[in-house]
């Protein structure tokens, strides 16, 4: 790869000749590449993992984006970013040879604001996202090119005492995706800002149901 991210790569264990799916994991702000691996662990095995470290510093992790405030990235840096993560998952679907109608998205915090992103930049291409606890960029909305997406999905959700972004982001987001006409799972947690244990029930499950080889 010669993407400049440092990530982390977890291949399957299948040795079918078979193409295999994707799964690319994009953090929250202040984390790294080993946290969101805990929601795939049911996956391991089954299709390649990519874990994705932010490129900024920000203490005691990383940040994909820099901000004015929260809900508020700063464009250049947030443009450079959605173009470089593009550039990796087309080049990983390239170098190791991934089944395109298997690629998987799934973002928290900042992450989620990616994956809404590159779920519109890359469209079709995306078989499924999972956008935990996100928003879309105004300027995303308004302003970026979108790919068509009638063969796309998403699962949107969101904590019901979220004071970090506030609940309002994700209904927005589910608005937006449906009212462009792509299928939209929105749940809600009587949780904060994290994934319940019945969040990463939810999420598998969508993932799994569009994966060849299921969970049990």
């Amino acid at each position: 790869m010669k993407s400049p991210y440092t990530f982390k790569h977890i291949s399957p264990s299948n040795t079918s000749n078979e193409l295999e799916g994707a799964i690319f994991l994009f953090h929250g702000l202040g984390s790294n590449e080993e946290d969101l691996l805990q929601l795939v662990e049911e996956f391991k095995g089954q299709c390649h993992i990519f874990s994705l470290r932010g490129p900024i510093k920000h203490s005691p992790g990383f940040a994909f984006y820099t901000f004015e405030e929260e809900g508020k990235p700063t464009r250049e840096v947030f443009d450079k970013v959605i173009t470089f993560s593009q550039s990796f998952i087309l080049e990983a679907i390239e170098e190791y040879q991934l089944n395109i109608q298997k690629i998987f998205l799934i973002g928290f915090n900042q992450g989620a604001a990616i994956v809404e992103t590159l779920t519109l930049t890359l469209g079709n291409l995306i078989k499924g996202t999972v956008a935990l606890s996100g928003y879309l960029p105004e300027f995303v909305i308004n302003e970026y090119k979108k790919a068509p997406l009638d063969k796309t999905e998403i699962f949107i959700s969101h904590g019901e005492y979220d004071y970090d972004f506030p609940i309002q982001w994700g209904e927005n987001s589910k608005n937006y995706f449906e009212e462009i006409g792509v299928q939209v799972t929105y749940k809600t947690y009587p949780d904060g800002h994290g994934v319940t244990p019945q969040n990463l029930k939810d999420l598998v499950t969508f993932i799994a149901g569009n994966l060849a080889d299921t969970v049990n």
